[in-house]
């Protein structure tokens, strides 16, 4: 059985940072400690103090396949996922067709047998008239069910109050939304044909805003209480948001918010430079609510952070605003953007992997993932602040051939990633080896 030792890395681990060795043996963590004696056999690695980290668990992705491929695949994106660092990711269905059925998902999870180079689950898709397709889903083998409550298209807007109240009362796994209201938007919208017969890429957090996003948060957090549902709030953007969550650690909360990197990262005054490549649901908001957010990820009221990543091509994009697609590719440089809020004080390592891999493996039951532990599975990235990473449309590894981080150049760097115990990416490159990456399974 192949084996490698990591000596004298950074491990950060549950709240702490310490020096130590990790020797994996076939997909697990053998032993962690001290001055490991190496076998002879060993493959043997030198992370000279640089931060070994559990690989980022991505609770929310577009991988686009089936149906969508000229945007991505689940072998594109997962190829740039693990050059990011991320070992594990759950994929979204407003695919085509969409993920409806136990039948259209397990036909998804085939694929990403064949095909996929990190972890994987997926969700399945929330309509008005399939809750007995939800009451299907397993816990131990379906990460959850995604109910759009706004912004999609399709059978796969569910705003009908009964058919929601059904879905919070009886689906068997966690819940995890799109909160966005339709009406709001369109009274949005109206307004703002009063004065100006075209818009522009200023107004999308105009058109998409607060209230927007509150009025269906509040309302999906009002059924999860009423119901005793488990309940995520994927991608919160606003600070008025934020008061529908508690503090403190993620352990017994029925109700979990989540935060994406973008909206951590960029504000409505990037919209000048980038326009529709950061055109987003829900929108790029004002540096204030971005303050909040980096702010609740501190007081606990936010538990997760994800991608949302969503390509589009970029041809796709250069349309006029009001019909260019929304959605951005970031699952590249995702936790690249982390480690820079940590180069400028705004979180710590340690926050870092607690947001982006302990908490999604608690929230979601994971099994044997998300925490350097001996007996887990070796889902790890070797991390050199010391170096930097410069981003071009060139070198990003997404299908659609273009970044929105383009020009950046990041203050750290992804030096290795294992999947399962393999090393899948290195020296800048992606292995051409077939990987075994595996479905995720859930105790809970």
């Amino acid at each position: 059985m192949s084996a490698t030792l990591i000596k004298n890395a950074q491990v950060v681990n549950e709240g702490v940072v310490i020096e130590t060795d990790v020797r994996i043996v076939g997909q697990r963590i053998d032993r962690i400690a001290k001055g490991i004696e190496a076998h002879s056999d060993d493959s043997i690695i030198d992370a000279k103090g640089r931060f070994l980290i559990p690989g980022m668990i991505d609770d929310q992705v577009h991988f686009r396949e089936p149906g969508l491929t000229n945007k991505g695949s689940i072998a594109s994106e997962s190829r740039a996922a693990v050059a990011g660092g991320i070992t594990s990711y759950m994929e979204m269905p407003n695919v085509n067709p969409a993920t409806t059925t136990i039948e259209a998902l397990e036909k998804k999870f085939a694929i990403a047998e064949e095909r996929s180079l990190a972890n994987y689950s997926f969700y399945l898709g929330a309509t008005e008239d399939n809750l007995e397709q939800i009451k299907r889903l397993d816990p131990a083998i379906h990460c959850g069910v995604k109910v759009f409550m706004g912004a999609s298209t399709g059978n796969l807007l569910v705003e009908a109050p009964d058919a929601l109240e059904a879905i919070f009362r009886d689906s068997p796994v966690l819940i995890v939304t799109h909160c966005e209201s339709g009406p709001v938007i369109q009274k949005n919208l109206d307004r703002l044909k009063q004065s100006k017969a075209t818009l522009e890429i200023d107004d999308h957090p105009v058109l998409r805003d607060d209230e927007a996003c509150y009025a269906s948060s509040s309302y999906a957090v009002g059924l999860a209480k009423k119901h005793n549902s488990q309940l995520h709030v994927l991608h919160i953007t606003t600070e008025k948001e934020l008061a529908l969550f508690d503090k403190g650690p993620i352990e017994g909360k029925n109700i979990t918010a989540e935060a994406c990197v973008h909206h951590l990262w960029f504000s409505n005054e990037d919209y000048a430079t980038l326009g529709n490549q950061i055109k987003c649901n829900p929108a790029v908001k004002y540096p204030s609510d971005r303050d909040a957010i980096v702010a609740a990820l501190q007081t606990g009221q936010i538990d997760i952070i994800a991608t949302d990543h969503a390509p589009h091509t970029w041809e796709e994009k250069q349309v006029p605003y009001e019909q260019a697609p929304a959605g951005l590719p970031l699952v590249q440089h995702a936790l690249l953007t982390l480690f820079d809020h940590v180069n400028s004080e705004r979180m710590t390592i340690a926050q870092v992997v607690q947001k982006t891999a302990h908490n999604p493996s608690i929230r979601y039951g994971i099994k044997e993932r998300g925490f350097i532990r001996e007996g887990y599975f070796a889902d790890l990235v070797l991390v050199d602040i010391e170096s930097s990473t410069e981003v071009t449309h060139e070198n990003s590894l997404y299908h659609c051939g273009w970044t929105p981080f383009a020009g950046h150049t990041f203050s750290s760097r992804i030096d290795g990633t294992w999947v399962n115990g393999q090393l899948v990416y290195e020296n800048q490159t992606v292995t051409d080896q077939p990987v075994k990456a595996m479905r995720l399974a859930f105790e809970r």
